[in-house]
């Protein structure tokens, strides 16, 4: 279900040609969610109405300043009751839009912010391998120790401290 209102909006968004406008926005509204608990439940939660939902979602879309082609679609998607796949449908926009601009995506998740170089390396270096432009959608989870952990397409790229040291305990428990 996810797939169709993608592709339904990413069609409308190429017709119109505001392909990067509504991605902007449905990027913003994606990372809104991502940061309120309470933007959250509103999306997931069975619990509200279709007009419970739309009248908050509408409240957030004009504070935050989405409008046009984007906001039309998550007031529809909240007035069909499919506000709980709305981050997929977002993917999904992001992953047609990629495939028609001839990018490829690349997931990075680093211990810490990295210097605005340090990603302008990273995306030479992805895109020397891909030879497409790369996307950088990078997370941070100090979990990582340090080091880096690359997801391009099926491939992966693990430098990251914690796999090291988990491979180092493994070896130890091993040699017992």
């Amino acid at each position: 279900m996810a797939g169709r209102y993608a592709t339904a909006v990413f069609d409308l968004a190429r017709e119109t040609n505001a392909i990067d406008a509504v991605k902007a926005d449905l990027d913003r509204f994606d990372a809104l969610v991502a940061e309120s608990p309470d933007l959250m439940r509103l999306v997931r939660s069975p619990v509200f109405s279709a007009n419970e939902q739309l009248q908050a979602l509408s409240a957030v879309l004009d504070r935050a300043g989405i409008g046009g082609l984007a906001a039309k679609f998550l007031k529809l998607v909240a007035a069909k009751r499919r506000l709980f796949a709305v981050r997929d449908m977002i993917t999904g926009f992001r992953e047609l839009v990629a495939e028609y601009k001839g990018e490829a995506t690349a997931e990075v998740t680093v211990a810490e912010q990295i210097k605005d170089d340090h990603v302008a390396a990273l995306r030479a270096a992805l895109k020397a391998v891909s030879g497409k432009d790369v996307d950088l959608a990078i997370k941070i989870d100090p979990a990582t120790i340090g080091g880096l952990v690359v997801k391009l397409g099926s491939r992966m790229v693990d430098t990251s401290l914690r796999t090291k040291l988990n491979a180092i305990r493994h070896a130890m428990k091993e040699a017992r």
